[in-house]
This record gives structure tokens, sequence and C-alpha cells, in this order.
């Protein structure tokens, strides 16, 4: 990460209120690749489905 958990949450409240359950979305977790043509991506939720998309 660029910057870590403490200097994003200061920044972020700085610009807006934060109250709790905000999700803050902080990029890739180590180790994940780039996404190549051909590769598919998958999201699901329980209960409701799977989300894919495909890597044109």
């Amino acid at each position: 990460m660029i910057f870590n958990c403490y200097e994003l949450l200061e920044f972020i409240s700085e610009i807006m209120p934060l109250e709790p359950g905000d999700v803050i979305a902080t990029g890739t977790p180590p180790g994940v690749g780039p996404m190549n043509r051909g590769d598919t991506v998958e999201a699901e939720i329980e209960g409701i489905g799977i989300l894919k998309n495909y890597v044109i």
C-alpha cells in the first residue's frame, strides 16, 4: 500500500464524516496479479447469486 490505514483514515475524515459501518476500499491485496484476456472474474453473494465478468 502506498498509504497506511492511519493515513487513509486521516485524509478521508478531513473530507467527509465517517460513520459506524462505513467501508473504505483500500485497493488490491498483495499477490494479486494483472488480469489477462480470457480471464473470468466472479463475485458471489450468498443467497443472491454470482456476477461473472469476462476480460476481453
